[in-house]
């Protein structure tokens, strides 16, 4: 019995995962995310004005998705967590671009906005980044590993 779950929770080959238990992950991990983003804006926002407090959330957020990603998603990858993080800093700051355009854009039309308006324009923006962001892991920092 042993070595069955063994085989099964293994990927096929050293340091790559099935595509379809990737997407799994990564769909929990980035739906959590795209959540905890959300919050943790809505919560800053109140002490906060709206550009610092979606940097600060994506800033928080952006270093434990990319940590939950490299352990639960691409786990077994011979990749090291400098080069994981790294990458997710050049997604960092894409992510700051879409979600400030997308939160002044937003601002402008609304400037009496809640916090909570706000932070739910901001989450079709988390969403786009977060598949950019698997897109970007998968084939570029995870990718070529393990072929």
């Amino acid at each position: 019995m042993r070595r069955l779950d063994a085989r099964h929770s293994a990927p096929d080959r050293p340091g790559r995962a099935t595509l379809t238990g990737q997407v799994g992950w990564f769909a929990v991990i980035g739906v959590a995310s795209t959540a905890g983003q959300a919050l943790l804006y809505w919560v800053l926002r109140h002490w906060s004005p709206p550009l610092v407090a979606d940097l600060a959330s994506l800033g928080v957020v952006t270093v434990l998705n990319t940590e939950a990603n490299r352990r639960l998603t691409f786990r077994g990858s011979p990749v090291r967590a400098a080069r994981a993080h790294l990458a997710a800093g050049v997604l960092f700051v894409l992510a700051y671009v879409v979600t400030s355009g997308a939160l002044l854009l937003f601002l402008h039309y609304r400037p009496t906005a809640s916090p909570a308006q706000e932070a739910l324009v901001l989450v079709p923006g988390f969403a786009l980044v977060t598949v950019v962001r698997f897109t970007l892991l998968r084939l570029v920092v995870f990718g070529g590993h393990g072929r």
